[in-house]
């Protein structure tokens, strides 16, 4: 009776904690209280259409979300905004997911945002509320218990730029570029690009980009520390393929133990010591007599 019970028990207590991580990841940055009117900015974005946000789910665990408006040079328009944030629910959802990369189109990344809405959402008020929008739905793709890459083909600019900084990791084509181009159009990043690339890059060279509109190339990237790697092939199917070897070698593993390792990383990123500690605790509480942990355990492995 009493393994029984303890079975019982672990597993309530494993639901309680998932619960409770999976609403703090999905906890807005943005409501009402903010003045963030979801609803009117959604209708808004419907307006302007073209494109879309695609999203394949492997069997391997990898997802591959590629932005498809290869006319536009990947741009987003309105809808694809509202397609992204969709296709982060989906994720979300995805119980069987280990691993994302986000790619665009016909050989290249993504040029930002599609001038025609920008032009029809050109009002203070529209365009905080986009601003809102975007930071909403890739503050909740960058916690995404995926471990998740961007690979920039060709350009990644301005908006483009600040998606990259939402992945976990960045891979680089040959002749690819990344650049925070927001200066030339008397703006600043406004999807979260600039906080984060601070704690990318560092607060120093992240003022020389922004502040210089760098093109910042593979080589540079690397130096920086904004990419992990430049990858051999420029064409699309071939630089796909290197990506997901790449990403594979961390995402090799059951499901539970590899979305726990990116739940505990982000925890220690983004909540004071004491809370992360705290989280890590409640996530190792959802794999510690696990299937995983107990199947480890029978074959004692070695560390070599």
């Amino acid at each position: 009776l009493f393994p029984e019970m303890a079975i019982c028990l672990w597993k309530s207590l494993l639901q309680t904690t998932k619960k409770r991580i999976l609403q703090q990841r999905r906890a807005l940055l943005y409501n009402p209280a903010h003045g963030y009117e979801e609803e009117l900015i959604k209708k808004k974005l419907q307006q302007f259409a073209g494109g879309s946000i695609n999203l394949s789910k492997e069997d391997n665990g990898i997802g591959i979300l590629t932005l498809n408006n290869p006319k536009l040079m990947n741009a987003f328009t309105g809808t694809m905004m509202l397609e992204l944030q969709e296709r982060v629910t989906e994720l979300e959802n995805w119980k069987d997911g280990k691993g994302l990369i986000i790619c665009g189109a016909g050989n290249t990344f993504c040029s930002g945002l599609d001038l025609n809405a920008v032009e029809a959402i050109s009002n203070s008020q529209d365009g905080m509320n986009m601003c809102m929008f975007m930071q909403n739905t890739l503050t909740r793709l960058m916690r995404l218990p995926l471990i998740s890459v961007a690979l920039v083909q060709g350009r990644a600019v301005g908006g483009g730029a600040e998606l990259t900084t939402a992945c976990d990791f960045r891979l680089m084509t040959p002749g690819s570029e990344i650049r925070f181009v927001h200066k030339h159009m008397g703006l600043v990043p406004g999807w979260g690009g600039a906080a984060r690339l601070v704690r990318i890059i560092g607060s120093g060279a992240a003022l020389r980009l922004l502040s210089g509109t760098v093109r910042v190339d593979p080589e540079r990237a690397l130096h920086l520390g904004l990419s992990e790697e430049t990858l051999f092939s420029s064409h699309e199917a071939g630089a796909l393929e290197e990506a997901q070897a790449w990403l594979s070698q961390y995402t090799e593993g059951p499901t539970s133990v590899i979305q726990a390792v990116k739940k505990v990383v982000t925890a220690g990123r983004e909540l004071p010591v004491e809370a992360a500690l705290r989280t890590e605790k409640d996530i190792f509480g959802t794999v510690w007599g696990g299937p995983a942990n107990l199947q480890a355990l029978v074959r004692r492995p070695k560390h070599k």
